[in-house]
């Protein structure tokens, strides 16, 4: 009894302290206010991005329950994201999907800080000394340097040849570099509890709108995935499986420690 009766007493004295301080956060910019993660599968943690992407570089994993700075967010393909700080770490900035924050901030998203650093560049450069500019082509010496002036028909010749130049050599590089396929990188994953994610060797089957993907792990083995309905289905392992998605990325995990990050352009094509 006595237990419970300290217990109570520390709540009243840190709730007014907590709502105390949730304003002053929200006072140290315009608009900005404190979002709550939530939403997350058990387990699971919540990805920062650099970038409003499902493709972003991953900043930091946050849990449900965790308290972010939310400075305004914004569509992305039709998926609203929002600007973030961790309150705990100013360290961890990035952005998360507006789904997973609790409430959401409809003010419009600030602009990254990479633009007016830009600028400032720009600006220090202007005061530099400059390099002299190059001088104009000589077209006579373009046209094999001959003293008289070059008639209209050898200036037109000439502007044929070099446009031809430019579409045959724009023509070998894309034959040469083709873009090459999703799977080919491989995809994120990782096969034990507490493992960073690394990349697995990847292939897919799909059949009548469903997909079957093989991932490969780096060091032998193999786990298939299946989708069905656009979205994962299952997978060949009877440990418990489930997914959370941001956007059109899919965060699957198999079991307590099998983790994958499967998009749907690779998964189903699209």
């Amino acid at each position: 009894m006595k237990r419970r009766v300290a217990f109570r007493s520390t709540l009243l004295i840190a709730a007014p302290l907590l709502l105390a301080a949730l304003p002053a956060l929200a006072e140290e910019a315009p608009g900005m206010i404190i979002s709550i993660v939530g939403g997350l599968a058990p387990e699971d943690l919540l990805n920062i991005r650099a970038t409003a992407s499902p493709g972003g570089k991953i900043e930091a994993r946050l849990p449900n329950g965790a308290a972010v700075k939310n400075y305004g967010c914004k569509a992305v393909n039709n998926y609203p994201w929002c600007k973030v700080e961790d309150t705990q770490d100013a360290h961890i900035t990035g952005w998360a999907p507006a789904r997973y924050l609790s409430p959401n901030n409809p003010a419009p998203a600030p602009e990254d800080d990479a633009a007016p650093a830009a600028e400032a560049s720009s600006s220090q450069e202007a005061d530099l000394p400059q390099p002299p500019e190059a001088p104009p082509p000589d077209i006579g010496a373009r046209l094999g340097g001959e003293p008289a002036p070059p008639s209209a028909a050898d200036i037109g010749r000439t502007a044929m040849q070099d446009a031809y130049a430019l579409a045959s050599a724009a023509s070998a590089t894309a034959e040469s570099d083709p873009p090459a396929p999703d799977a080919a990188g491989g995809i994120p994953c990782a096969r034990r509890i507490g493992q960073p994610m690394t990349r697995c060797e990847v292939s897919v089957a799909r059949k009548d709108g469903d997909s079957t993907v093989t991932v490969t792990w780096p060091d032998g083995g193999a786990r298939v995935i299946t989708f069905h309905g656009g979205q994962p289905a299952g997978s060949d392992s009877p440990d418990k499986f489930r997914f959370t998605r941001e956007g059109t990325l899919n965060m699957i995990r198999v079991g307590v420690s099998e983790r994958f990050e499967i998009t749907d352009a690779l998964a189903l094509g699209e």
